[in-house]
């Protein structure tokens, strides 16, 4: 959102999906981080518990806390995967960015996490360029709406140093799947995050 704040000419549009995710704290950091922005804030409803598959959202399958991946091209693709998340949120950010008269949709995805999802990599934001450039009405009449992954190609390290020069709220972002009320330390999302800020060679706020 700082980076988004940067380029626009008022505070922009935050958009968080609530759907049926374990960690729910995310609900609450994303509320705070929009306020400290004073972004307008459109929270979506979506179960997708209905359908399940996912560790994220299913409680009976397991989180891995057994380390993250050991870099980019691993075969795998962890239970943390949820089917089709990033399909469905840029499906619904771009109707929302269309009925607002919006011109871009900015996402935080980053394809060097090591955890190798499939609807983080460059190849599948460049797909849906190409549906907002053909299946909206904006897209067929020559201005389609831009989709802006400026952390698409950074290291989490990268991230961190990123954050600190723009004075985000890091102290504000969440990274545990497992929920509750402090960071596991122990799943995947929670080694990355150490990682980078370890990288980075800087305490993690959040931790403080």
């Amino acid at each position: 959102m700082a980076l988004a704040g940067r380029e626009l000419d008022g505070p922009p549009l935050a958009l968080t999906f609530d759907y049926g995710q374990r960690h729910r704290t995310e609900l609450d950091r994303a509320a705070g981080i929009a306020g400290h922005y004073r972004a307008d804030h459109l929270v979506v409803q979506l179960d997708t518990r209905a359908w399940g598959g996912s560790a994220l959202t299913d409680p009976s399958i397991a989180v891995p806390t057994s380390g993250a991946g050991s870099g980019p091209g691993e075969p795998a693709i962890p239970v943390t995967y949820v089917p089709a998340r990033n399909s469905i949120f840029l499906a619904v950010a771009l109707g929302v960015a269309e009925a607002r008269e919006l011109d871009s949709v900015w996402m935080g995805v980053n394809a060097i996490d090591y955890s190798g999802y499939p609807d983080c990599r460059p190849e599948f934001i460049d797909a849906f360029r190409q549906v907002a450039a053909t299946g909206q009405k904006r897209g067929v009449e020559g201005n389609p709406i831009a989709i802006r992954t400026p952390l698409i190609d950074s290291t989490k390290a990268d991230i961190v140093r990123r954050g600190l020069e723009l004075d985000a709220p890091l102290a504000l972002t969440w990274s545990c799947y497992l929920g509750g009320d402090v960071p596991c330390g122990v799943c995947d999302a929670c080694r990355l995050r150490a990682q980078g800020f370890a990288d980075a060679g800087v305490a993690d706020p959040a931790l403080a």
